[in-house]
């Protein structure tokens, strides 16, 4: 049993890519958020949620983006304040077909889901709003 769950391991490193340290791991050491740069590992990641009561906040955002950056404390201030909370973060640029499939069209856009559907939207640098709607969904 060992030896075959070892090789669907295998393939599913081989099919998905290996893991890398910045890859389905908390951002800048910090807990709670979760950085994706693989469609299909992002994929995988929304459908263990999308059947669970769970909220999960979507940041989609961009490298380049001056209110992207500063919204990052606040986003893991947020993660650490509301453990019971999934949070993921989407580069744009990089998850194009993701933030397509969302109807991203401007940075950052945090996006609220529950139960595999969004529930909330929140477009630019607003932090309290974010809040606030996190406090009214997460629940």
């Amino acid at each position: 049993m060992g030896a075959v769950l070892s090789y669907l391991g295998s393939i599913l490193s081989y099919l998905f890519g290996a893991s890398t340290a910045e890859e389905d791991s908390a951002l800048d050491g910090q807990p709670g958020v979760t950085a994706f740069h693989s469609s299909a590992r992002w994929q995988l990641h929304f459908n263990s949620i999308k059947n669970t009561t769970q909220l999960m906040v979507i940041d989609f955002a961009a490298s380049w983006c001056g209110p992207c950056k500063a919204m990052e404390p606040a986003v893991h201030a947020m993660a650490a304040k509301f453990t019971d909370v999934v949070f993921a973060k989407i580069d744009v640029d990089e998850l194009r077909d993701v933030a397509q499939e969302f109807g991203v069209q401007a940075m950052p856009t945090f996006v609220l889901v529950k139960k595999g559907n969004e529930v909330d939207r929140i477009v630019g640098a607003k932090k309290e709003e974010l809040q606030r709607k996190i406090e009214k969904h997460r629940r």
